[in-house]
């Protein structure tokens, strides 16, 4: 049946979860219940989602050794070189049996076997771990990042490993870890990981400012940086840095950033967002291709008006207004927008 809104499916784990607890209170002959739950996986189309833990009480000794048994028979026969569900579901299996042997060493053996990301090699960190052997975790978890340095699972294996370094008692080992990765990738989330393991750990500010200097002189000779310099300057609490390498390079800055920039600026210095906001409004008219143009211009001109408000100069946001209108008189949907707005001070 087709179920891509994902409600039969839902429906059908649920079930799945029933009939697992219906068999842990009477419980059929093992034999059979395991030939039909190596089948499913097997043979069906994929789902619902057999998670064999919740069968073993079922089981018992004699339905697991059957699973097993029945597992390694289709092994044995293999499976055509392009039959990628059937090698799935052997692997699947078998990591499962592994896994409620309670052979901390049997399990790792298996998800060995097929090292082919560092979400695998993240799983057997999280077995050694939960084994209390964080040594050998640690070590797996090095090798992983080793043979995996980037994308989203090596950054959730990193977090594995700092964790564990913190845990045991290394937390200059742990800041090691976090000042490499941001060497190698300067981003803002490397950087605010880093944050959160300098604060964890009582570092001192000297690995944030290290980090800093990385990301400048990366932005120094790469205009690619420069929204990563502004994202880490901001999250540092180094908001008059951010504002002043953003107006030196205001061209290079992305328009979410300018953005960005201006309302933290208006907060503590309003005087000196005038000119920027006006900018940004002029642009935002301008951009044919957004269709929400006026909607974000009536936006900023909010803003740019509590600017001029924090300086007691509301009279010359009114004239600013007005002559804003006259420049886009052949705008009706604009003005439209603006006259239901209601900015100036006399409406």
């Amino acid at each position: 049946m087709d179920s891509s809104s994902g409600v039969l499916g839902n429906d059908l784990a649920y079930l799945m979860e029933v009939y697992a607890r219906a068999c842990r209170a009477a419980p059929p002959r093992p034999a059979g219940l395991a030939a039909w739950l190596v089948k499913l996986v097997c043979d069906g189309p994929g789902w619902p989602e057999v998670v064999l833990r919740e069968w073993v009480p079922a089981l018992g000794p004699k339905g697991l050794a059957e699973v097993a048994r029945l597992v390694d028979e289709r092994a044995v026969a293999g499976t055509e070189p392009d039959d990628w569900h059937r090698q799935w579901a052997v692997r699947y299996l078998r990591e499962q049996i592994a896994e409620v042997s309670g052979d901390t060493d049997r399990y790792v053996q298996v998800l060995a076997e097929r090292l082919v990301s560092a979400a695998q090699y993240g799983r057997i960190v999280t077995v050694l771990a939960q084994a209390q052997r964080p040594a050998e975790a640690i070590g797996w978890a090095r090798r992983g990042l080793a043979d995996y340095p980037s994308g989203h699972q090596a950054v959730a294996l990193r977090d594995l490993l700092v964790r564990l370094l913190i845990e045991t008692g290394e937390p200059e080992a742990a800041m090691a870890e976090r000042r490499t990765a941001f060497g190698v990738q300067p981003t803002i989330d490397n950087f605010r990981s880093l944050l959160a393991t300098v604060a964890e750990t009582d570092r001192d500010a000297a690995h944030t400012e290290a980090a800093l200097t990385v990301v400048r002189e990366r932005a120094t000779g790469q205009a690619g940086y420069l929204p990563h310099l502004i994202d880490v300057l901001i999250l540092a609490g180094r908001d008059d840095e951010a504002w002043r390498t953003g107006l030196a390079r205001w061209d290079e800055v992305p328009a979410r950033q300018r953005v960005e920039l201006v309302e933290l600026r208006r907060r503590t210095h309003p005087a000196e967002v005038r000119g920027p906001y006006q900018a940004l409004i002029d642009a935002q008219l301008l951009d044919s291709y957004d269709k929400r143009r006026y909607d974000k211009t009536i936006t900023l001109l909010s803003r740019l008006r509590e600017a001029y408000a924090a300086t007691g100069e509301s009279t010359r946001f009114d004239e600013y207004l007005e002559a804003l209108r006259a420049q886009h008189r052949r705008r009706p949907t604009f003005l439209a927008k603006l006259d239901a707005a209601r900015f100036q001070s006399g409406r």
